[in-house]
């Protein structure tokens, strides 16, 4: 009797499984009609803006992907993804500046209690690019300092303190050039 109450059961989920995927189904091609006849915006209700919200989803995250994106949103039936569905037909379909609301900054999430935010504000869109951005001209910030501290370290930028007449002088004596009467000589030709 439990085996055979069990594959009832199983029998009777299947069924359902399959006729809320009719449901579902017939919702996506509702959609498709409504997107192909141009209806207006503003001659649509809320039913016909889910239905094409819900179109354009299957267009972006076909199959089982699409049935996963419902389910972050809430689930079948949920109103947050009833309203994640009119939202993105509003966008899509009518071209509204309206936030679409996925997952947990959905409709009723934190960015709608700072202020309805167009989808072009997600990190996602932009942030990654201006973080290469801000590393690529870091970079080359870094390269451009490491190529003049190499210049000046190789090739030496001389002294002018340094090279004084009477330090050039005392150098040659040094080094053994001249002598000490030439030496004191020429010290007081400079005048020092």
């Amino acid at each position: 009797m439990k085996k055979i109450t069990s594959i009832l059961v199983i029998f009777l989920l299947g069924i359902v499984a399959v006729l809320a995927q009719e449901n579902h189904d017939g919702e996506i091609e509702e959609g498709k009609k409504l997107v192909e006849s141009k209806t207006s915006c503003d001659k649509l209700s809320n039913e016909q803006l889910e239905a094409i919200g819900d179109y354009y989803m299957e267009q972006m995250h076909p199959g089982e992907s699409h049935e996963l994106m419902d389910n972050m949103m809430g689930g079948e039936g949920s109103e947050s993804l009833k309203q994640v569905h009119i939202n993105m037909a509003k966008q899509l379909y009518c071209n509204e500046n309206v936030y679409a609301g996925y997952g947990m900054m959905g409709s009723r999430g934190m960015m709608n209690m700072m202020g309805s935010y167009p989808a072009g504000y997600d990190y996602g869109n932009y942030g990654y690019w201006n973080i290469f951005w801000i590393l690529l001209f870091a970079a080359v910030i870094f390269l451009i300092i490491f190529l003049i501290v190499w210049i000046i370290h190789r090739f030496g930028i001389k002294n002018t303190a340094s090279e004084k007449p009477l330090n050039i002088l005392r150098k040659r004596f040094a080094k053994g050039e001249i002598t000490k009467k030439e030496f004191e000589g020429m010290k007081k030709e400079l005048g020092e």
